[in-house]
């Protein structure tokens, strides 16, 4: 069995297809499935997706481009949002320095407001960090400081030095489509370096298709070919890895029944 923890089923790529995406997920073994939000103000329609599939769930928060549309928006909201039983995740949010689409001050107010719902709920934060390490790991470090908190930072190509910096902080890394690109060899060497129990796998679909899809809107079931690029880089197999980033997804998304459970 294999999870994928972060793709965007709400987005319109999925619109016309969404039976379907999750039927084949399932046929490829993939046994959860977590929606993840970009704005808190379209929660009801994210929800909505999750409550129709019993084995996709969900989270809430606010995507470091909608920043500055969103700002300001409590930690006592987003706590109360996590009261349903299928938003297992707080974000995804963070700091984006690439595409400068929300102010750099909202985004750190937005990042610091999610981790504080994180800490006071317990539930994992889904961090984007791009072309913001040294930030990143200055307020990872500070709010740590503050009290502890869960987290993974998801689709990583950041530097070394911040992965470790997560690591050494208790938190965990999850790797896409990126990885298996042909130009992604720092990536995998760092990806080979981690402890297996910090490691996980995800889509972000409808982007990063892995290379086997590249070029194609990418969705679930294709969590299996970044497995087998994880796999061969750690040296492996892709049983292993499957068994390993699904237990390290299930101790940190811990709302999330396994599937000895009723879904």
């Amino acid at each position: 069995m294999l999870v994928d923890s972060h793709c965007h089923l709400d987005f319109p790529d999925f619109a016309d297809d969404l039976d379907g995406i999750v039927a084949r997920a399932a046929s490829a073994g993939i046994g959860r499935i977590v929606t993840i939000s970009t704005r808190v103000k379209r929660h009801g329609a994210l929800l909505a997706i999750a409550e129709r599939f019993p084995n996709v769930y969900c989270s809430v928060g606010t995507h470091p481009h909608q920043a500055d549309e969103e700002d300001g928006i409590p930690a006592d909201e987003l706590i109360a949002l996590t009261d349903h039983p299928k938003v297992v995740a707080l974000g995804e949010a963070g700091l984006d320095y690439f595409y400068q689409h929300g102010s750099r001050e909202a985004q750190e107010r937005g990042f610091r407001v999610h981790i504080a719902a994180a800490r006071a709920t317990g539930l994992p934060l889904v961090i984007h960090t791009r072309e913001a390490d040294e930030d990143c790991a200055r307020i990872l470090e500070d709010e740590m400081a503050k009290g502890p908190f869960r987290a993974v930072l998801h689709c990583y190509t950041g530097g070394r030095e911040l992965a470790m910096k997560a690591i050494s902080l208790g938190l965990s890394i999850s790797f896409t489509g990126i990885l298996t690109f042909k130009n992604s060899q720092i990536l995998r060497d760092l990806a080979a370096e981690l402890p297996a129990d910090r490691i996980m796998v995800e889509t972000d679909a409808p982007f990063l298709a892995p290379g086997k899809f590249r070029g194609k809107r990418n969705e679930p079931s294709f969590v299996v070919e970044v497995a087998k690029v994880l796999a061969e880089t750690r040296g492996v197999s892709l049983e292993e890895i499957s068994r390993q980033t699904t237990q390290n997804f299930f101790r940190l998304f811990s709302k999330v029944p396994p599937p000895e459970t009723t879904a």
